[in-house]
């Protein structure tokens, strides 16, 4: 069986002493804002594409890493990590994907207000440090959003 894989952008939001997330539809599980790379975006665009859509949130996202530059180079804002996710998993064996771009991003508000025909407001939750340890947290997005929340406040 071959393995179809997408790549994906997800971005860990913060703001004081929290990180946004909602519980995904399919999944069951909770996760921050992310999607799809579209074929014309770099990742990081992406990222920022998606939080907008889905949150109406501007954020900033976090860089730790110089600029490398040159007449036909230059740096793209790294993620802090690089996931590789199984979707879809059949007879033990993985048929979908998702290789997750996950960078943390710096909200200045927290007043959603998503794009049409997105999530209400309603669907997100800002989930403090502490609340976090709750078992309805998967460990990657424990592990993930406290990172995110220790690095940008």
């Amino acid at each position: 069986m071959e393995t179809t894989r997408h790549f994906v952008a997800t971005v860990y939001v913060a703001n004081d002493g929290a990180t946004l997330l909602h519980e995904h539809r399919k999944l069951g599980l909770w996760l921050p804002p992310g999607g799809h790379v579209e074929r014309d975006e770099l990742p990081h665009e992406a990222a920022l594409r998606e939080v907008r859509e889905e949150t109406g949130l501007e954020v900033e996202l976090h860089r730790e890493h110089g600029d490398v530059r040159s007449p036909t180079v230059r740096s793209l804002p790294e993620p802090a990590h690089l996931l590789l996710e199984d979707i879809d998993v059949f007879e033990g064996k993985a048929a979908h994907q998702h290789v997750d771009l996950v960078y943390y991003g710096r909200a200045d508000s927290r007043e959603l207000s998503p794009q049409e025909g997105e999530r209400t407001a309603e669907a997100w939750e800002w989930v403090s440090y502490e609340e976090l340890e709750e078992a309805r947290f998967d460990p990657d997005v424990r592990r993930l959003g406290h990172e995110a929340i220790d690095r940008l406040e």
